[in-house]
């Protein structure tokens, strides 16, 4: 970092938004020496898997404004929206319940996958308010109004993606460069994050603009295209900016426009939640070369994009960062145990053993 604005900014703009302090900060970050085919290779791994004890993973750095800000309008119960995997509806409800706020979870359909089972099961556990959510335009308003009308929600956007929790991220770019700062890591050329509704890779770029770090972010998405995309990051990118600008006047007006980061198609697999051999590779490659425990909706799909670059000639010297978003603490579930059947939306049972 070349001067202190950087933090100067940071606790400015903390000063006037608040926060609950939910993470344990900052998430320490390690180092690999690779031996692959095409030669030794570095990798740093920043291991925001360890972010809270209750809940770790992405979710957390983003709650902790969110959340709060929930507090400040004096809402009643925290609302949000995912799939029935889905981390970021789990972590929502886990965190509303330990603030003393009730949760409601509007939740769609995906492919089966083991997390599923274990998810839905732990929202029973917390009594997380489970609904179906889907259908047209018409239908989902209508459930809506039935679930949230009257009853003074905070509604969290899907993935805790909107500028207050993609501020959350900018703070942790500047938590990175002042590990760089102080030693711990070299500079990344590159950084690699799960891209899902963009929020975390938007908010590390910002960061690292903010910081004057070169680091260029490759956020690899593992949404569709309706989700992820160019259009969508560069309105997450403005609209941050934007408002960190008009909570300190200081930030630079074109923040956004000095990110480098870009989106990576490449290693999809096919579908939100679906994995393939590239993806399943990852994962053992992580687990046996890095003692990381990823999954192949999000984190496993990052790693398939680090370990395909970092294979080639050209990555030869080149610094790269793993952004570990997997939580790391086991949830207190057992799939053997029976569970209250009635308690879930007719259309989940199909998940839960």
């Amino acid at each position: 970092m070349s001067n202190e604005l950087p933090l100067s900014h940071l606790s400015s703009i903390r000063s006037l938004l608040g926060k609950e302090n939910l993470a344990i900060l900052p998430t320490p970050v390690r180092g690999f020496s690779l031996r692959l085919p095409a030669g030794r290779r570095h990798l740093t791994v920043k291991l925001d898997n360890l972010t809270a004890e209750l809940y770790g993973g992405n979710k957390v750095r983003k709650l902790e404004y969110i959340l709060h800000r929930a507090r400040q309008r004096n809402c009643e119960r925290i609302a949000t929206f995912g799939t029935v995997a889905s981390h970021h509806a789990l972590a929502t409800a886990l965190y509303a319940r330990h603030l003393g706020y009730p949760c409601i979870c509007f939740l769609s359909h995906q492919l089966p996958t083991p997390a599923a089972s274990e998810t839905l099961r732990m929202h029973l556990k917390l009594g997380t308010s489970l609904v179906r959510y889907g259908g047209d335009y018409e239908k989902r308003l209508r459930i809506l109004r039935q679930h949230l009308w009257g009853r003074k929600p905070w509604v969290v956007p899907i993935g805790g993606t909107s500028w207050l929790g993609a501020f959350g991220f900018v703070a942790a770019g500047i938590e990175l460069a002042e590990q760089i700062a102080e030693g711990l890591l070299p500079e990344p050329d590159r950084l690699y994050v799960a891209a899902g509704t963009m929020g975390t890779a938007a908010g590390l770029a910002l960061g690292f603009a903010l910081a004057d770090l070169k680091t260029a972010v490759h956020a690899v998405r593992v949404s569709d295209t309706f989700i992820c995309n160019e259009d969508g990051l560069t309105r997450i990118l403005a609209k941050t900016a934007r408002m960190m600008r008009r909570l300190d006047r200081s930030i630079p007006r074109d923040l956004a426009e000095r990110t480098r980061i870009s989106l990576r198609h490449d290693f999809f697999a096919g579908g939100y939640a679906r994995t393939d051999d590239v993806t399943e590779a990852a994962i053992r490659f992580a687990k046996d070369e890095l003692d990381l425990q990823l999954e192949g909706t999000y984190t496993g799909k990052a790693m398939a994009a680090v370990i395909s670059d970092l294979s080639g000639a050209a990555a030869s010297g080149r610094e790269c960062l793993f952004w570990n978003t997997f939580n790391a603490t086991p949830l207190p579930v057992d799939d053997r145990e029976s569970i209250d059947r009635d308690a879930l939306p007719e259309e989940f049972l199909r998940y839960v053993s």
